[in-house]
């Protein structure tokens, strides 16, 4: 394997605004990520990709070096992450380092560790196009999840009957804390397109990830309390 650990910390949050270098109880979140990629890879390989100057500097002060800052259309509220994952590419490609798997490890995901992304990496296999970590869902579509039909009501959004959650068919929800992903299908392909994906389940507490200042207020008590990490 000649991986890729590509690291995602745009400057702009309008849900926590500057969560990446917030900190969340003694260090700022983004080095969370850092240390856990650390854990596993060299630093030569691991590339946070972002376009502010304060997100470059906290990671640097953890001695990673930051090899660039994204270009101006790359730094906008509409650039996704698969134009971002392509140019991190295409950029060590040519700094002439050729990878074949990309590790994808979003900074709002602290509390995944170096343990969870080996676990994922024993999963991978070459052979598929992507394994990703997920959680067991709470919002069965067997069972809590409805959609509204084409008359007005209530109905169910996949059809089971099961008079208990615990009867209905686990489902499971991305985490976002953990994507392998062969770069030769991310090339011809988005994440959202591949068929060929293994599931690596985490449990709920390591699993959260931070999307408003509801999620951040968890975030401080978990860290506070030293539950998942």
């Amino acid at each position: 394997m000649k991986p890729l650990v590509v690291i995602p910390a745009r400057g702009g949050s309008k849900g926590v605004p500057g969560k990446n270098i917030k900190k969340l109880g003694k260090k700022p979140l983004i080095h969370y990520t850092v240390e856990a990629a650390r854990e596993v890879f060299q630093d030569k390989v691991i590339c946070v990709s972002t376009d502010d100057l304060k997100i470059k500097s906290c990671v640097e002060e953890t001695g990673l070096r930051v090899p660039f800052i994204r270009p101006s259309e790359l730094a906008t509220d509409n650039a996704g992450t698969y134009d971002v994952l392509l140019h991190a590419i295409a950029y060590y490609k040519n700094h002439d380092y050729y990878p074949d798997t990309l590790i994808l490890l979003q900074p709002t995901s602290p509390f995944r560790t170096a343990l969870h992304i080996q676990q994922a990496l024993a999963l991978y296999d070459g052979e598929c196009d992507m394994v990703v970590s997920v959680k067991e869902t709470k919002s069965n579509p067997y069972f809590t999840l409805y959609e509204k039909s084409a008359d007005g009501y209530m109905a169910k959004s996949k059809q089971g009957d099961f008079s208990r959650r615990q009867d209905a068919p686990s489902v499971f929800e991305l985490n976002g804390a953990i994507y392998i992903i062969n770069i030769k299908q991310l090339l011809q392909k988005p994440m959202n397109k591949m068929e060929k994906v293994i599931m690596y389940l985490m449990d709920e507490m390591h699993s959260h990830d931070i999307d408003t200042p509801l999620d951040w207020m968890v975030a401080e008590n978990l860290a506070a309390a030293k539950k998942v990490i």
